[in-house]
């Protein structure tokens, strides 16, 4: 193991009805007025969104609320919560939703706290010195955004899709109550299965020495993502399906499995290309890009790639090639996508070979030519493996 720091300070509030219990909690972190900030109306139409407030009303917590926030949330919005803020002198910011509930929710509370523009921070021309606190109320697991210190947005005008790591970003609390996932699409929970595991599998694959012990860690959690995630196809409201959704989603994200070893995260890279360019539902992207990334730098790591297979896939390496083995898994991989309903090809996310040029223009635009840890690449490396996907 490498040397490292892990410090998690968000409390994580877990299981049945919880979420009413947030008006105590906030006032036990000093919070007078909240900015309530969530998606297009879902969470209103299900009564959270009244369990909320009868909430926040009985602990006398005084409150604004701002919703609109769409899938790979935008600068526009982001911008409107800062103006809100500062004019209510709003002193926490509550998200109740997904990741990009979340994440719109983390550049609002630093945003609040800055005199210039909060796109600064994501251009890296300001460093975030200050921040609203941040409370979660968790209704789809996929993101991680609820335990961890990143928050990504997409920029409208520029079509770029950055994200941003900082320590005002971790959550002073997180409620997660997994039946407040019971009615999400299957699509939804699909997408949000495949983006978890691509947490882990930016810490996982990796080229640190001695890093057993985490590894048996994300072995065992990717396999527990995966039962769980084919169970939900037929049995949505599995309480216990859904527990593991949702923990496993938090942890995956939240630097636990990065802990002694260096991370990558060139899948996310690519994908975040692909969401800014199309509207790409992040977790769908994902799947698509992996299996090309693993088919491509196979041939540099196939013992890694070989022990991936075994573990999760229980590939059975006897009369077979190193080679053939970790071939077997990717493709066992591709094959628990599907079976999800997740695509693993551009043609099911409606993107071509036509768009690639555009999304090699932007990914050299937010990193430069070079990128990666696990295999150092090009911006031709990266041409081959969007072609990988098209095939």
């Amino acid at each position: 193991m490498e040397n490292f720091i892990f410090h998690s300070p968000t409390k994580f509030v877990f299981g049945k009805d919880t979420e009413i219990e947030v008006g105590d909690l906030l006032n036990s972190y000093g919070a007078k007025k909240v900015l309530i900030h969530y998606g297009t109306g879902s969470i209103k139409r299900s009564g959270l969104f009244d369990r909320v407030i009868e909430s926040l009303k009985e602990a006398r917590i005084d409150f604004v609320e701002l919703g609109g926030v769409v899938p790979n949330p935008r600068d526009d919005l982001v911008y409107e919560g800062i103006d809100l803020c500062k004019k209510e002198n709003v002193d926490f910011v509550l998200a109740v939703g997904g990741g990009s509930a979340i994440d719109s929710a983390k550049a609002i509370a630093a945003g609040a706290k800055y005199d210039g523009d909060f796109w600064d921070f994501y251009d890296r021309k300001a460093k975030i010195e200050d921040a609203l606190k941040i409370g979660v109320i968790l209704t789809l697991p996929a993101a991680g955004s609820e335990g961890s210190a990143s928050a990504v947005i997409t920029n409208t005008d520029r079509m770029l899709k950055r994200g941003l790591n900082s320590s005002y970003y971790r959550p002073t609390f997180s409620i997660i109550n997994p039946e407040l996932t019971y009615t999400l699409p299957t699509y939804q929970t699909s997408a949000g299965v495949v983006d978890m595991m691509g947490h882990i599998f930016e810490r996982y694959f990796t080229n640190s020495k001695n890093t057993l012990f985490v590894d048996r860690l994300a072995e065992g959690t990717l396999v527990s993502i995966m039962e769980a995630g084919k169970k939900l196809m037929n049995e949505p409201t599995n309480y216990e399906a859904r527990s593991i959704i949702c923990w496993a989603g938090t942890i995956a994200h939240n630097g636990f499995f990065g802990v002694g070893r260096e991370e990558d995260w060139t899948s996310h890279r690519l994908e975040h290309e692909l969401s800014a360019l199309l509207d790409v539902t992040h977790g769908a992207g994902l799947a698509v890009i992996y299996p090309a990334y693993m088919k491509y730098t196979l041939n540099n790591h196939i013992k890694r790639y070989k022990r991936f297979a075994e573990k999760l896939f229980n590939i059975n390496p006897e009369g077979k090639t190193d080679k053939e083995v970790a071939e077997a898994g990717i493709k066992a991989l591709e094959n628990f996508y599907e079976s999800i309903d997740m695509p693993t090809r551009f043609a099911g996310i409606n993107a071509s070979e036509k768009d690639i040029p555009k999304l090699l223009k932007k990914l050299e635009e937010n990193g430069g030519k070079s990128f990666g840890q696990f295999e150092k690449l090009t911006i031709e490396d990266a041409k081959k493996i969007y072609q990988l996907a098209c095939e």
